[in-house]
């Protein structure tokens, strides 16, 4: 399996020569290959955790191949993680995983290693532009600044999953003119689709037939879809749809790459042909997701929130096919920046977070995250104790707006919402109608698992942390966190919310890659691969940890 698969692009070396058997090859193979084990070792995939030693030399792992890796505390997610000085080889913690995998497993390992391979190639690609994007960006065009935070946001890695940076089945060629750490521009394509087979809107502003390079005639019986150029091979094998030769309309990719922005305050949502954060988290677009997205987006404009602000997504088109379809995502005017984006590099020195203080809070970091916490939790603690309702809202669906007054706090992409229809109708509020079921429970504890998950340890305690000294940052979410439920007095749900954080001794984690990648879904029993748990880890709300090792939202190892 993995030992001979060269091909993957994981492993370094004439011969795996490092003398563990690692095989170091590139500069950020270490960093990757440690960030790997860190996650299997917390999802504790083939009982790795106990394989963990204690004596008079500390904690170390004891790898299948006999190698000791010595492990240290001091992440927020993890009781211990691979201590800063180990120097690892892809091959070797990849042979690991494949000595504790169950042989059912056997096709989730090969196309994770496939995963890592194809997230270092895209770590020593970055690498090898990043200097060049930061010197543009510092004079962007008039493109480039619509998207200059997304851009930025790109250069961060994801808090807990570690080959984020994976695009499956993306060259080279492919993620330099169209992933956003890029800063690419390019313009989109077209395909008529009959319109019997559209459902939704028309798309606003799309071109004259001719313009794309087809028949006007096909005006009387067909609409446009706009078409990322990533997936015109796909729409190209559909008999009923036909691509237009000529692109037509300019874009940028923002963060989440699938979605490519107009200008800085329009959006458009499209089908890519890859997988991201697991092979199974395909970037298709089911039928059902937009109609959804946008049922969320008005039950939560039912409960509106003081500094709060919601995108519009109300406009998409979808034609029963997961490679046809399209949202138009409009925004609010204002600076925009992504959440993701606080601590990436600022392009003229230091990060984000702090050249936004620099401009609008002094220089004070913490008053800014104070703010910015203060909205998050007020917002989201309402949501879940009120209504019952907790939002998939981590740090890339999470925008600050500046300008004049206070910052607002920007929500989009509510498809994967999930509400209580008791609590709902409790509140006197209608039930949507969702096409997913998944998105509906009156389980309080799926509830507090998803507030936890992605809402305190992405959108808050990750950012926090690679902020602020660990002492600083406890005491900051513990404040926003506290003032949040102390609105609520002893309502149960509030109580219940305090249990699992405030007072819990250990925070619930998420299993990605045993769900997203490794163990078949047959297996695991999860619903959603993106809701699946099982994890846990310290509670950094009542002890910090004293230094943060391998900080994910870092991009230097």
């Amino acid at each position: 399996m993995i030992g001979g698969d060269r091909a993957a692009g994981w492993g370094g070396g004439d011969d795996g020569g490092h003398a563990a058997g690692g095989g170091v090859g590139s500069g950020r193979e270490p960093y990757l290959a440690s960030r790997v084990l860190d996650a299997l070792l917390r999802e504790d995939y083939g009982g790795l955790a106990g394989r963990m030693t204690r004596g008079k030399d500390g904690v170390a792992l004891i790898l299948p191949g006999g190698r000791r890796v010595r492990l240290v505390p001091g992440s927020l997610f993890q009781d211990f993680v691979v201590a800063p000085e180990e120097t690892l080889g892809l091959r070797e913690v990849l042979l690991a995983l494949e000595e504790v995998s169950a042989p059912a497993d056997g096709p989730g390992v090969e196309a994770f290693a496939r995963e890592c391979g194809e997230a270092l190639r895209a770590l020593d690609l970055h690498d090898a532009h990043r200097d060049r994007v930061l010197a543009r960006l510092r004079h962007g065009t008039p493109a480039e600044s619509a998207t200059r935070y997304e851009t930025l946001a790109a250069f961060v890695d994801h808090p807990v999953y570690p080959t984020a940076r994976c695009r499956t089945g993306l060259s080279d060629d492919d993620l330099t003119a169209y992933a956003p750490e890029f800063a690419p521009s390019f313009e989109l394509r077209w395909a008529a689709v009959p319109r019997e087979r559209a459902a939704g809107a028309e798309m606003p502003g799309a071109p004259e037939f001719a313009a794309v390079g087809l028949p006007a005639s096909l005006a009387a019986t067909h609409v446009l879809f706009p078409v990322h150029p990533l997936t015109v091979p796909l729409v190209e094998e559909i008999p009923w749809a036909t691509p237009g030769p000529k692109p037509y309309l300019g874009v940028t990719p923002t963060l989440s790459t699938r979605t490519v922005a107009i200008d800085a305050g329009t959006h458009v949502k499209l089908p890519l042909p890859t997988s991201t954060l697991g092979m199974r988290n395909r970037r298709s677009i089911r039928p059902g997701t937009l109609a959804d997205g946008a049922r969320a987006e008005l039950l939560l404009r039912e409960i509106p929130h003081p500094g709060v602000l919601l995108a519009d997504e109300q406009t998409y088109g979808h034609a029963g096919h997961e490679y046809l379809g399209w949202l138009v995502r409009r925004l609010p005017p204002g600076e925009i920046v992504p959440v993701a984006a606080l601590l990436a590099p600022a392009p003229g020195g230091g990060r984000v977070v702090e050249e936004l203080a620099g401009r609008w809070y002094g220089g004070d970091v913490a008053r800014l995250l104070g703010e910015y916490l203060r909205l998050l939790f007020g917002f989201h603690v309402r949501l879940f104790v009120r209504y019952g309702t907790a939002l998939e809202t981590h740090q890339q669906n999470l925008s600050l707006v500046l300008g004049d007054g206070p910052p607002r706090l920007l929500v989009k992409d509510n498809d994967g919402l999930m509400t209580s229809p008791g609590r709902l109708r409790a509140a006197g509020l209608t039930v949507p109608d969702f096409a997913d079921e998944r998105m509906l429970t009156d389980d309080p504890h799926a509830l507090a698992d998803m507030f936890v998950t992605i809402t305190l340890h992405l959108a808050a305690a990750a950012v926090a942390f690679g902020a602020l000294p660990p002492p600083h940052a406890c005491a900051l979410l513990r404040h926003a966190l506290g003032e949040a439920l102390n609105e609520h007095g002893d309502d149960p749900m509030a109580r219940l919310l305090r249990a699992r954080t405030l007072d819990a001794a250990r925070l619930v984690g998420k299993s990605m890659i045993t769900a997203g990648t490794l163990v078949d879904k047959a297996r695991t029993g999860a619903r959603d691969v993106n809701k699946f748990y099982g994890t846990s880890g310290p509670n950094y709300l009542r002890q910090p940890p004293h230094a943060i090792q391998n900080m994910t939202m870092r991009r230097t190892p």
